[in-house]
């Protein structure tokens, strides 16, 4: 299976005895929408309900951090979800926050995952069936362990801007990098990461919210001023759309990349750590 999926290929797929559909929709705060209850009102045959908004550790301050082995596991467990089984995540949100359902799915060790492309929007706009109803999960086992290899900290990163080891990349919007619009997160600082390049996610997809591919989208690298060939961190506001980043890199067989977990969320809210305004 590769590691994005049309809806054609989706819809042959149904029933198959190892797929397992995941609705990965989240949401910013304070956005007027509930994933939850979209969910129980349409979304594709068979799929289960992942909560990505509460896929984290608890026990962590920050808002959208990796959780444990013990609580991936769980959670995997809970839905049905086995890690030998195909895996297919989409969502019906801006963040196209499926990216950060694939991203964590293999970083606890799933084997075969791949994003629906297009998402929900796409699966409706095509004419294809939906189903209503709440969760449903089944039975599974999964032996969760997290490769923290691919995570970043805020020491990493912090080291990273006197070494310049690795491309920093951030993936918001034009105006939060620069500082210009505040950030959706009480209490926390405006601006970027010293050193970062802006590259706003959404330029990676095409007009019709579909991913870019081949040259298209390694232009989309390139015009922000990325170096393919350099490891490469990936950040945001919380840790949810630079997974699109690393997506759009592994389309392109990219695999030396990291995600700054904490990201803005917690860089911003840092007194101490540097902080720049301004296009870069």
């Amino acid at each position: 299976m590769d590691i994005l999926v049309s809806c054609d290929w989706l819809a042959g797929e149904l029933g198959a005895a190892d797929l397992r559909i995941l609705d990965a929709t989240s949401f910013l705060p304070g956005t007027p929408r509930d994933a939850q209850a979209e969910y129980e009102a349409a979304h594709i045959p068979g799929a289960r309900f992942l909560d990505l908004s509460t896929l984290n550790d608890p026990g962590d301050p920050r808002p959208a951090t990796v959780p444990t082995n013990a609580q991936f596991a769980a959670r995997m467990v809970a839905l049905g979800v086995g890690q030998d089984d195909h895996i297919v995540v989409y969502d019906n949100s801006p963040l196209v926050s499926a990216g950060r359902a694939w991203w964590l799915l293999h970083t606890f060790g799933a084997r075969n995952v791949a994003i629906l492309d297009g998402g929900m929007q796409r699966w409706v706009a095509e004419g294809r069936p939906t189903e209503s109803g709440a969760s449903v999960g089944g039975e599974a086992s999964f032996a969760a362990e997290r490769q923290d290899r691919a995570i970043a900290t805020k020491a990493d990163v912090l080291a990273n801007i006197a070494s310049c080891a690795a491309q920093v990349l951030d993936a918001r919007g034009k105006a939060r990098f620069a500082g210009e619009d505040p950030e959706p997160r009480p209490g926390m600082a405006s601006g970027h990461i010293p050193g970062s390049i802006n590259l706003p996610f959404g330029q990676l997809l095409d007009e019709n919210g579909l991913w870019k591919r081949g040259e298209a989208l390694r232009e989309g690298f390139r015009a922000a001023g990325v170096d393919l060939e350099r490891p490469l961190i990936m950040s945001c506001g919380s840790g949810v759309t630079a997974c699109n980043l690393l997506f759009g890199a592994a389309l392109l067989g990219k695999q030396d990349v990291r995600i700054y977990d904490g990201s803005w969320s917690e860089w911003g809210a840092d007194p101490a750590t540097p902080k720049a305004t301004g296009a870069a």
